[in-house]
């Protein structure tokens, strides 16, 4: 590996523990800023990563922490912004959270690449990202997608995946999660289109293109081998896990209703600005991975966590955490 001190902004998050760890296992020197040192404390064990703490939007704080390094990968994303008065905001405005992540860190990432002698950047930003997007979300992404693109001077790569499924996803674990409790799952936008891709395929291309001389300039999608409708994944991970559950699709209005009424939940499992984004098809326009990389299929990744354990299985596992 070229690259062989990395800095990875956003590292303590869903992709970002499995791209540290396939860098460190690589052999590079990875530096993981956070602003609570403690939620990415799973790194702090992996023999060639330093965990820092540090405010990632200031640009120069992050030179500071970009300093001496190689190259500068840039993971973070939210889902959700705080609440306000969205339908109240213009067509080219975003929520402050969506604000800070998506925009001023990219921003920043630029700054402090340019600040330090960085050439090399890597930048994950979304299926469907575009300045003028139904939804905040996907306005900010494109938006901090732009800012990097536009830094000619650097040797920038963009990845822009559907939805990411893994083990510790907040996507299909969602859906069985609430298929445990619930004996009828209400899905809003059901015709909403996915490419899932896996979070190992995502690992592999960031790690695949941060050597590749042929990958800057350039912006990657990157999905799965199969598109599916939002309802068709809700009925899979049921089955996956073993729950015989009635799934029902909600019109349009009432997918609308259920988003505005999860809004106020402490932690809002839907928006209405989701709702918007899923209006959007999240569908790669070519191949669904770059480099050659051949992409992992749903129904063969997903029962190594989905589909319930058996009983030897749960007995090791209960073992396990008695630590005998």
């Amino acid at each position: 590996m070229r690259h062989r001190r990395i800095l990875v902004v956003g590292g303590g998050g869903f992709v970002g523990r499995h791209l540290v760890a396939a860098l460190a296992a690589a052999g590079a020197e990875v530096t993981v800023p956070t602003r609570r040192r403690e939620r990415a404390k799973h790194l702090i064990l992996l023999p060639t990563v330093e965990v820092i703490e540090g405010e990632v939007a200031d640009a120069d704080a992050l030179a500071r922490m970009a300093a001496g390094h190689d190259a500068l990968i840039n993971l973070v994303g939210v889902l959700h912004s705080r609440r306000g008065r969205p339908d109240e905001r213009g067509p080219n405005d975003y929520g402050p959270d969506f604000a800070r992540a998506h925009v001023e860190i990219a921003q920043a990432a630029v700054a402090a690449c340019r600040a330090t002698g960085i050439r090399r950047l890597l930048h994950m930003s979304a299926l469907g990202a575009a300045p003028d997007a139904p939804s905040e979300y996907l306005r900010s992404k494109g938006i901090g997608e732009r800012a990097v693109l536009a830094a000619d001077d650097l040797a920038v790569t963009v990845f822009r995946p559907s939805v990411i499924f893994g083990p510790d996803d907040a996507f299909l674990n969602l859906f069985a999660r609430l298929a445990a409790v619930l004996p009828v799952l209400a899905v809003a936008c059901p015709r909403a289109r996915f490419q899932p891709v896996y979070v190992g395929d995502v690992v592999r291309a960031f790690i695949a293109a941060l050597d590749d001389p042929a990958a800057c300039g350039q912006r990657y999608d990157l999905g799965g081998p199969k598109v599916y409708q939002l309802l068709e994944l809700v009925r899979y991970v049921c089955a996956a896990t073993g729950r015989r559950r009635l799934v029902v699709g909600l019109p349009d209005w009432a997918s609308k209703l259920q988003a505005r009424a999860m809004e106020w939940m402490p932690v809002p499992l839907m928006t209405r600005d989701n709702v918007r984004s899923m209006q959007v098809p999240s569908v790669c326009s070519g191949s669904a991975l770059p480099f050659g990389l051949q992409p992992t299929a749903l129904e063969v990744a997903a029962p190594g966590w989905l589909a319930p354990a058996r009983p030897r299985t749960r007995y090791a596992q209960l073992r396990q955490r008695a630590r005998r």
